[in-house]
């Protein structure tokens, strides 16, 4: 079987920034230990399979997987498949997703880049100790998402870049996305994202985290507007809005791998 291939930077405004994700169109869906091997050869952070939807309510379904399992949400290779979609049809100005869980996802073209549209979560209630002390931080405030996303503030963007987590500890409180933020320096907030029990010990640029990072910071900093930095080591840029029960993220994408994998 020859699955066409392409690899996008997403998040980036040239190549090797941003956060690489690979992008597979499918005629039809293969059984998942098969998209799990798939994603597990590709190696990155997340590999996006696409269908083309049978019906209206959307234009293609959407799963994601990281080298090591399927996950709820992926914003940066929602991005990267909008782009994917989007640059092969200069005609086209939105497309729509949709997922197993997180609903239906949209991205639309915006300027230069693109804008994708993802729910805006809310927190529960739920005590983390185990994830602050494998973080080895200190904890302005820590909140919980159903999803699996914990969110721990901290007080300076120095305190996040000097994060040097315990990361076999933090695989073992179970399949997390541990978000570290703080108010940033040169944009509004910055952070960092770890999720070793996903076979990433630190995602570049996680378009999901800003999902649950957007409503905290709009009521924070009291607007619904302001950008965003991802201080991994690749680093990524994000434009971030809030427009009711969505997060709007704007950012850009560039192809850099086009192939054809064999299975």
């Amino acid at each position: 079987m020859r699955i066409p291939f392409v690899q996008v930077d997403a998040f980036a405004g040239k190549p090797f920034e941003g956060n690489p994700a690979a992008v597979m169109p499918l005629g039809s869906w293969l059984d998942d230990a098969t998209l799990q091997k798939i994603a597990e050869e590709n190696n990155l952070s997340e590999t996006a399979f696409l269908v083309a939807a049978a019906d209206d309510e959307a234009d293609f379904d959407l799963r994601w997987f990281t080298p090591g399992a399927e996950v709820a949400l992926c914003g940066h290779a929602t991005l990267a498949s909008g782009h994917f979609v989007l640059s092969s049809d200069p005609m086209r100005d939105r497309v729509r997703f949709r997922t197993r869980q997180a609903g239906i996802l949209e991205v639309s073209r915006d300027g230069d880049g693109y804008a994708l549209a993802l729910p805006a979560w809310g927190p529960v209630a739920k005590d983390m100790p185990g994830i602050v002390t494998s973080l080895g931080v200190t904890a302005v405030e820590t909140l919980w998402y159903e999803k699996g996303y914990a969110l721990v503030i901290v007080g300076s963007e120095q305190e996040v870049r000097d994060i040097r987590p315990d990361l076999r500890a933090l695989a073992a409180e179970g399949p997390i996305v541990a978000v570290v933020s703080a108010p940033g320096v040169d944009t509004d907030i910055v952070s960092r994202v770890f999720t070793p029990a996903y076979s990433i010990d630190e995602d570049p640029v996680t378009g999901s985290a800003h999902a649950v990072m957007v409503p905290y910071w709009a009521k924070r900093l009291g607007r619904d507007d302001f950008t965003a930095y991802q201080a991994s080591a690749r680093g990524g840029h994000v434009a971030c809005r809030l427009d009711g029960d969505r997060v709007v993220l704007g950012g850009s994408c560039v192809t850099v791998i086009e192939g054809t994998f064999f299975v």
